[in-house]
């Protein structure tokens, strides 16, 4: 079952929608600091609606948290950018992979990408759109690697 990190998440609403997403597919949930809100922030409850019982959440304070944490664990770190290296859908998902999304604003961090096994992009016709949403890219990407791994039925 793959994972979903969000590192350091600016926008709550965004958060909660991906919470949402996790809660219906059964997805750990990662967030990694520092947040851009609090846990007990309205907007990001009411985006996740009553899901949160559902949401395997998982809260790192840092990123060196968040490493030490996956220590023990197994699986792949898969970084999300716009400047990865292969297309998220020719891209072969293990079940344990950990489908890493940045912040809002800047994306993946440079030491976070430089960490990951391997970097995926969403292509986009209109080369103006610098990126899509980050809870629509979570989606796309957590969907995809379900399908693969023979997880939608």
């Amino acid at each position: 079952m793959p994972h979903v990190v969000l590192v350091q998440p600016q926008i709550p609403p965004n958060t909660g929608n991906v919470a949402r997403t996790c809660a219906a597919t059964g997805t750990p949930l990662h967030l990694v600091g520092p947040l851009g809100f609090e846990i007990s922030d309205r907007y990001l409850k009411r985006a996740g609606l009553d899901y949160w019982p559902y949401v395997q959440l998982h809260v790192h304070d840092s990123w060196d948290d968040f490493q030490r944490y996956h220590q023990q664990q197994t699986g792949r770190w898969i970084g999300f950018s716009t400047s990865g290296l292969y297309s998220y859908v020719r891209f072969e998902y293990q079940a344990e992979d950990w489908l890493l999304f940045g912040c809002e604003t800047a994306g993946l961090p440079q030491q976070v990408l430089q960490a990951c096994h391997a970097t995926v992009y969403i292509p986009m016709s209109q080369p103006q759109v610098r990126s899509l949403n980050l809870s629509v890219s979570a989606a796309i990407g957590l969907y995809e690697a379900r399908r693969q791994l023979g997880l939608l039925d």
